[in-house]
């Protein structure tokens, strides 16, 4: 028996061949046991950032059912922003450095198992984030991160070799040279009219940072609400501390390290911070963080 058919509209898989291309080996073996099986498919490569996000509005207003994300988390997140109010499905082939969504929800990582999931189509909600600030509004859907986390993206921005040599290796690498220079700028944050200080702060929508590492164990990605880390310490001895704790899934219980919950979060700096949103830069303070204005149906076997 097959895992699919031709009735109906065709499967369209975004791939971004930037985050995809240490794993694009990945990409063409689930589309060789698709085509097998019979399910059609249509492959939309982009060619800029935001390029997603067109590709997926224009499939998702022409009536496809199920639009792929073949690419890392900054890419699902921008399929899933030119999804938002259709009735089309997303579907994920985690392709990225950490792909911690996919991680999140459990998702499938051999070929077949891949392209049998998004040929069935077992979905959930995915509640995204909305993230305003001076620089526009953007979509994320596992984190947004505020202080070191978004100076280490930019910068690796700039470095994309050493992200392509090392994969997850580069973030530690970077991490590492920025805390060291890294000052401990306070952040004024505000949840819920809650008024708090911290270092560095990452709003999470998902339960995992960096990987399958446990941050916000509160964190439910199928309803609105955030999780909030504030950490409290700065600089390179705090940082090796958190850093430490992370593999080892102690981080949420780290000292100096704050988890509260909330449903719109404001954060300010004076001079401004950088911003990253699942992994991709996403300008500077300040930025109010708020849910998205409907769930997202997310494949997930």
């Amino acid at each position: 028996m097959g895992i699919g058919n031709t009735v109906g509209s065709p499967m369209i898989i975004v791939f971004n061949p930037v985050a995809g291309r240490r794993r694009a080996h990945l990409l063409w073996r689930v589309l060789d046991v698709l085509v097998e099986n019979g399910v059609r498919v249509e492959l939309a490569r982009t060619r800029r950032r935001g390029h997603a996000t067109d590709l997926a509005r224009e499939a998702a207003r022409t009536g496809a059912s199920l639009v792929v994300a073949a690419g890392g988390d900054g890419t699902v997140a921008e399929v899933a922003t030119g999804l938002l109010g259709s009735p089309a499905r997303l579907g994920i082939i985690p392709l990225g450095t950490a792909n911690v969504l996919a991680l999140e929800l459990g998702l499938a990582r051999q070929p077949s198992a891949i392209a049998a999931a998004l040929a069935f189509g077992r979905t959930r909600p995915l509640w995204p984030g909305v993230a305003d600030s001076a620089d526009g509004s953007r979509l994320f859907v596992q984190m947004l991160g505020a202080g070191l986390d978004a100076q280490v993206v930019h910068a690796l921005r700039l470095r994309l070799w050493l992200k392509r040599l090392l994969g997850r290796g580069a973030y530690v690498l970077q991490t590492l040279g920025e805390a060291v220079g890294y000052g401990t700028m306070p952040l004024r944050v505000r949840i819920d009219g809650r008024e708090l200080a911290a270092s560095s702060v990452v709003v999470c929508k998902g339960r995992l940072y960096g990987g399958p590492y446990m941050l916000a164990p509160d964190a439910d990605s199928c309803a609105p609400g955030f999780s909030v880390a504030l950490f409290g310490a700065g600089g390179a001895l705090a940082t090796l501390r958190y850093g430490a704790a992370l593999p080892l899934n102690r981080l949420p219980r780290c000292p100096g390290l704050t988890l509260l919950r909330g449903s719109e979060i404001e954060i300010r700096a004076d001079g401004g911070v950088p911003l990253q949103t699942d992994g991709d830069p996403a300008g500077h303070t300040p930025v109010l963080i708020r849910d998205a204005a409907a769930a997202i149906d997310v494949v997930v076997g």
